[in-house]
């Protein structure tokens, strides 16, 4: 595939927005079209979602458990030669949908590792922040040529399966949601004592606790996040054990 020149972005949610504003910064020569159900078609920022679909490259940001039914709309509308990328969290579940549903399309399954939290944190730059390539269709000149593009942004790029992938997920970005969840529901805050250690915690929780759709759905959809449950709650009980064992001596 030649370069592309135009970009289409389905979905504009938090996540959606920070892609498009992200588009515009690092690859100012691409067109962008940008399909938002709320948003009322311009034919300058946003477009139908026939129109959004004819560019060269278009990328999927909807919710995990909206994907399947975004995907079935978006996929007759391509155009030859279009490339699909998937940006969810979780990977085996769109992985298996883009194989059941997308022959004959070049696809991309991605997660970027960050959001417009983390992106602010690292003083707004690419450099250091990953980004992961699971199953894809492309060409390898094709994907060697994103890759080595996504690379020169600064970004740290990995290519595994999905089910590593998510495997590792459940034990980072879930774990640190959960956590988060716990942490927020006690109602603990910052204070004026606070330790460096626990500003880093309330970095991740402040980071995650708003997220709880996608929260939900990463447990919904990413079957290892059961495990880490359930390892937490034995080393929960561990713990305690620990503790009345001490408060007896």
């Amino acid at each position: 595939m030649d370069t592309p020149r135009s970009l289409g972005l389905v979905g504009h949610g938090a996540f959606g927005a920070f892609l498009e504003s992200l588009a515009r910064r690092f690859a100012p020569g691409l067109e962008v079209r940008v399909f938002a159900r709320k948003a009322r078609p311009d034919g300058r920022r946003f477009f139908t979602l026939e129109e959004t679909c004819r560019c060269d490259v278009v990328i999927i940001a909807v919710s995990i458990r909206a994907f399947e039914e975004m995907l079935l709309q978006v996929l007759p509308l391509l155009k030859p030669g279009a490339i699909l990328v998937d940006v969810n969290t979780v990977k085996a579940h769109p992985a298996r949908l883009l194989a059941q549903h997308a022959g004959g399309v070049a696809y991309v399954a991605t997660h970027p590792m960050f959001g417009p939290f983390s992106f602010e944190k690292q003083g707004g730059t690419l450099a250091g922040l990953r980004l992961v390539i699971t199953e894809n269709t492309l060409a390898p000149g094709t994907l060697a040529a994103a890759i080595a593009w996504l690379k020169g942004l600064g970004l740290d790029v990995l290519t595994m399966t999905s089910e590593a992938h998510d495997r590792m997920l459940a034990e980072t970005l879930f774990l640190t949601h959960y956590v988060a969840q716990m942490v927020a529901a006690g109602g603990f805050v910052r204070t004026d004592i606070d330790t460096l250690s626990f500003g880093f915690l309330m970095d991740a929780v402040e980071s995650v606790k708003a997220d709880t759709e996608l929260f939900r759905d990463v447990f919904a959809f990413n079957p290892w996040c059961q495990d880490t449950i359930a390892r937490l709650e034995k080393a929960e009980s561990e713990v305690h054990a620990l503790l009345e064992r001490a408060a007896r001596t």
